[in-house]
């Protein structure tokens, strides 16, 4: 059975709880010592038969039991799975290339150049209506982190796990991240296919031209290029010596990475699409990409089917509520005396 939470860092609260449960808890032994110097629990009993040692307690452990059922609504826990025909809406498939090397931590486009991919993908993504999405990633290999999906939610996860650590060899092979996202389109669907790259444009002798080109001639797949980063002054490329922040050097000096907008743009031409120089800017990649679909030769509408995990957190919260109920309506103190001077419960 799938399972798992959509939102874990809602964890984060349980520390919250902890403090409150342990506040409680101290609150809870003092009152109880303080009424022990007072007099003893018969003879409390007797002077006070309302004061209750134990309903505190009770109350304190209900709204902390409710606290954490709270947490794990917010965590929004899925399990069971659903299947639903989603509308196609025109049936894009797109594959999102994303460079992972070492030049994309540059800060020129802030906070990172990986970190501005990102944030424009999931604009891009946030625009879609039923199109099937993917993602690639790549600096020394390229590798396949998402196929074709209409599950926006797992795409979202294999995007957020990129990081330059990821890749096994260091530069940028284009032309690799080409091929590996036009061999994961089908031959026989025409038309409607796309690749989107977000790169500072660094290719260290992969033929990335002749791949799009191929692409383009094999696959029917249009090429779109977004470049990231400073294409005039550039950025520096962060580094740890020994736990020390720093900047990667060459021969002594610092480096520079520059966009190279020649490059991308030549990519995007022979694959048939179009150069977006992003740079350092925030642009609306979502908007841009709601306008390529009037000019990409989209597939008849048709129908797929979305694999879409059940949300459950209305339990939690469900749960959270009738134990605050339950602590609301437990008083602190009996409701009456029995006859013989002892309480009751």
């Amino acid at each position: 059975m799938d399972f798992d939470f959509q939102d874990p860092g809602a964890f984060k609260l349980l520390a919250l709880v902890a403090v409150l449960a342990v506040v409680a808890t101290f609150g809870l032994l003092a009152r109880r010592r303080a009424l022990g110097r007072f007099a003893s629990h018969p003879m409390l009993v007797r002077i006070a038969p309302h004061v209750s040692l134990f309903r505190p307690a009770i109350r304190a452990g209900l709204a902390t039991f409710a606290l954490l059922a709270l947490v794990l609504a917010i965590a929004d826990p899925r399990w069971g799975v659903r299947y639903v025909e989603v509308d196609r809406g025109g049936g894009m498939d797109v594959i999102f290339a994303v460079d992972v090397s070492r030049s994309m931590l540059a800060g020129d486009a802030t906070p990172s150049r990986l970190d501005r991919s990102r944030s424009l993908i999931e604009e891009a993504v946030g625009s879609m209506t039923g199109d099937r999405v993917g993602l690639v990633d790549f600096a020394g290999t390229a590798a396949m982190k998402s196929p074709l999906t209409l599950n926006y939610d797992a795409f979202k996860d294999a995007l957020d796990e990129l990081t330059p650590r990821s890749a096994t060899r260091g530069g940028s092979m284009l032309g690799d991240a080409i091929r590996v996202a036009a061999d994961a389109f089908g031959n026989d669907e025409p038309g409607g296919k796309a690749i989107v790259i977000l790169t500072d444009g660094e290719d260290m002798g992969s033929f990335p031209v002749e791949a799009a080109e191929a692409a383009r001639r094999d696959h029917g797949v249009r090429i779109y290029t977004v470049g990231i980063g400073d294409s005039e002054d550039g950025g520096r490329i962060p580094v740890s010596r020994d736990g020390q922040p720093g900047w990667l050097q060459y021969e002594n000096q610092e480096v520079w990475s520059k966009m190279d907008p020649t490059l991308l743009e030549s990519v995007a031409a022979a694959g048939g699409g179009v150069f977006v120089p992003a740079g350092t800017s925030l642009i609306d990649l979502g908007e841009f990409f709601a306008d390529w679909i009037t000019t990409i030769d989209l597939r008849d509408r048709d129908e797929g089917t979305a694999r879409r995990t059940i949300p459950r957190f209305q339990w939690f919260a469900g749960i959270a509520l009738v134990l605050m109920i339950v602590e609301m309506l437990v008083g602190e103190r009996r409701r009456r005396p029995v006859e013989s001077g002892r309480m009751t419960a």
